[in-house]
């Protein structure tokens, strides 16, 4: 689509979780401890959820210490095994499909949260399998762009390790992976050398929805609001950011 990219949507993403970095920590130190607990191995060459857990917590910035003590905590006396994965799908202002993971240890609080988060944004929370088909999973790797090959090597080397895309961004490369594949393209990358910033497994949509700027706005006001809640980890939509999006939006 016009004016629009991957990119353009990873960049907004990350910018907006940056900016709630300290509840931000919060989450990805709790999916680091769930998923050392669930894995039974404190070892990430042992346990590929935690490892998948470490990269995308390191593309965020998350401090080795915070790491260390967030895996730590899964083998001592916390309360770690009490969280369980809950999908939550619905449609937000203009029929925008939005797609909601959270780690929760009271299933019924947090959808009540989120059933009110969408009911005031005027959308409707939906029934499992009502939003999900229209996403599909992948793997994403993001490279620094200030110390990455050209393009043309770097396109090279990630067809060589197994990844399916590449896009440039201002200041990083994000690859696209098969979802089963995030980590071993991961591995081979750093293998060559190329600066790895972290990966993680994200939700694209299959088609994006086209809407004006007004309902735009709507739309990520609704997202801030579900990634705002402690018990959310990602909240992914299939409205096309586009650069008029982004130009109404900023300006």
């Amino acid at each position: 689509m016009s004016g629009h990219s991957k990119w353009a949507t990873t960049k907004h993403r990350k910018a907006a979780q940056d900016k709630k970095r300290s509840a931000l920590f919060s989450k990805l130190s709790r999916v680091i401890t769930v998923a050392a607990k669930t894995g039974g191995d404190p070892n990430p060459e042992n346990n590929a959820s935690l490892a998948a857990a470490i990269a995308k917590a390191k593309s965020y910035s998350l401090p080795k210490d915070k790491i260390e003590t967030a895996i730590a905590k899964a083998f001592g006396a916390g309360d770690s095994e009490a969280f369980e994965d809950v999908v939550y799908e619905g449609y937000g202002p203009a029929g925008v499909a939005i797609y909601v993971e959270a780690l929760t240890d009271n299933r019924n609080r947090t959808a009540a949260d989120v059933r009110s988060a969408f009911t005031r944004a005027g959308g409707n929370l939906g029934a499992t399998g009502s939003v999900a088909f229209q996403f599909e999973r992948k793997g994403q790797i993001t490279i620094e762009a200030g110390n990455a090959p050209d393009e043309e090597e770097l396109m090279l080397l990630v067809a060589d390790a197994g990844g399916e895309d590449l896009e440039q961004g201002e200041d990083e490369w994000v690859v696209t992976t098969a979802p089963a594949d995030v980590m071993q393209v991961k591995v081979a990358l750093e293998d060559a050398d190329l600066p790895v910033k972290g990966a993680e497994l994200v939700m694209e949509p299959v088609n994006e929805t086209v809407v004006g700027a007004g309902d735009a706005a709507k739309v990520l006001r609704l997202v801030d609001q579900l990634e705002e809640h402690d018990d959310i980890q990602n909240v992914y939509h299939t409205m096309a950011f586009t650069d008029e999006i982004a130009a109404a939006l900023e300006g």
